[in-house]
Order: C-alpha cells, then structure tokens, then sequence
C-alpha cells in the first residue's frame, strides 16, 4: 500500500493504493491533571499549523490480550472520572491531516477529502508524528504534566475497493480476495451474495499484538458511493515506553499492515491498483 517508500523496505509496492485514510495511534494510562484547559493550550501551541479544531467523543481504551485464554482486543473501563472525558482533533488547512489528543492516547492521520490526494506514503507519517509526538510531550513538559508512559501502539489503514475496478459486485468477491479465489461449485442453489462482511484476525510474530482484517460494504460520505472497505488494523504492545521501541513497534505494524494487505487480496486486482 506504499509505493517508493514500499519498495525502499522490501515491503509490496502499488502505484495506484485504494487507500482512503490512515492513523498512527499511541495509548498510555491517563495523564494525571491533563484536564479541558490543556486541549485550549495546546491548540495554542500548534494552531499555526492546525487552524481548525472539532470536539468528539474519546476512544475506547483498548489493550491486547495474548496470554492462552485473552480475547483480543479487550477494552479497559476507566472508574472515578472526575473531569468530563473527550477527545480533541485539530485539523490542518486542507483538513487532511489531523492530530487527535485525549487524556489517554495521542493519534496522527492522514484521510481524503475530496478523493483526488495522494497518500503520502508511511515514512512522510511516521516522521510527522515523531514531530508531533515531542512537540506535546514538550508542552506536557511546560505544564509540568507526567510524560506518558505509551503501552499500546496502532497502525490503522482504510482502504476504499471501488465497484467496476477489476471486479463488478460480491459475486466476483474471489477477484478481490485471495481466499476466496477457488473454482466456484457448479450447480449451486445459492445466488451471488447482496453483500459481505468479514473479520480475520491474526498474532503478529513474537506476540507481539493482533493484525485484524476486516471487510465492510459502505456509503463513502463524500460522494455518496458505496464500496467495500478493507480495514486493517495492527494493535499491540511496544517493548518499553522509549520512543526507540515506540517506532520500532509502528514499524512492525506498518509491516504487517502492508504484507497483510498483499496477502489478503489477489494477483488480478493488484494489477489494477499497479503493483510494481
């Protein structure tokens, strides 16, 4: 899903990737005092480059489990919340990027807007959000707020599998994924299906946290067209909270994220997104 910057890592290269939107994400345990006036001061700090600024509702704290009997992806219930909980997007003037901060977790995307972006590849995101990341954890600094202690990671992709690219609706599904790709029984009673969706999940090498695969028909808000979604997301525990390890582990997600996807769809659709 990366193109030069794919190929510069031995990762798989598209010319052409479906993807739609993508968010480096970093969890920690709630910072202690970070209340509502710190969301206005750190808009201060960073408003030059991100003039817009939209409230929503905070992200579940989610944790991976990998002992023998954990289910995936377990959330975490926060007790005795003492000041209102939310979660702050500060856009810049395209807004195509944003920077996403609540108490628990600091999160960096890249999305379409109009449709015509282009992505701009995972290195370009990583290194943004090295500089965001120092840049809040310097105004923590000025505010005598704790650095947080980061114990989850995320890697998220969305991808937009538009109609009539190299297939025509979910009974050329197997021209989108590979699993499916199987001589289809003769005689069956069954039509081709309405719609699809799926879930797969898989443990990333070493335990280190869970890929999920997931596949959703939907109506893209910006024109109203529907499509199938493919949603990868890569979740999981950094070895320390240093940012050596921090990186590190978006980079092993990156990798999961990139090879999964290859993986996952088909020989014949990647030309049409032109695998290089």
């Amino acid at each position: 899903m990366a193109a030069s910057a794919a190929s510069d890592s031995g990762l798989p290269d598209f010319a052409q990737p479906p993807v739609d939107e993508t968010a480096l994400s970093l969890q920690f345990a709630p910072i202690p005092g970070f209340s509502v006036p710190h969301f206005g001061l750190y808009w201060e700090r960073v408003r030059s480059e991100y003039p817009h600024v939209e409230v929503k509702a905070p992200i579940a704290n989610i944790t991976e489990q990998l002992g023998p009997a954990a289910a995936a992806g377990r959330q975490l219930g926060l007790a005795f919340v003492t000041a209102p909980e939310l979660r702050c997007w500060y856009l810049d003037q395209s807004r195509t990027r944003l920077v996403q901060v609540q108490r628990d977790r600091f999160v960096h995307n890249w999305r379409k807007i109009i449709g015509t972006e282009s992505y701009p590849r995972y290195p370009s995101l990583r290194a943004s959000l090295e500089k965001e990341w120092k840049r809040f954890c310097d105004f923590l600094k000025d505010e005598k707020l704790e650095r947080p202690k980061i114990n989850q990671c995320e890697v998220l992709y969305v991808n937009n599998i538009e109609y009539e690219k190299g297939w025509n609706g979910y009974g050329e599904l197997d021209k989108v994924v590979a699993s499916l790709a199987t001589p289809k029984a003769k005689g069956r009673f069954l039509p081709n299906p309405d719609r699809v969706s799926m879930q797969v999940t898989y443990r990333l090498e070493g335990d280190a946290g869970r890929l999920y695969v997931a596949f959703s028909p939907v109506i893209r808000g910006r024109d109203g067209k529907e499509l199938l979604q493919m949603t990868l997301t890569a979740r999981g525990a950094p070895k320390s909270p240093s940012d050596e390890d921090v990186f590190a582990w978006l980079d092993l997600g990156r990798k999961w994220v990139v090879r999964g996807f290859a993986d996952f769809t088909t020989s014949e659709i990647h030309k049409v997104w032109g695998k290089q």
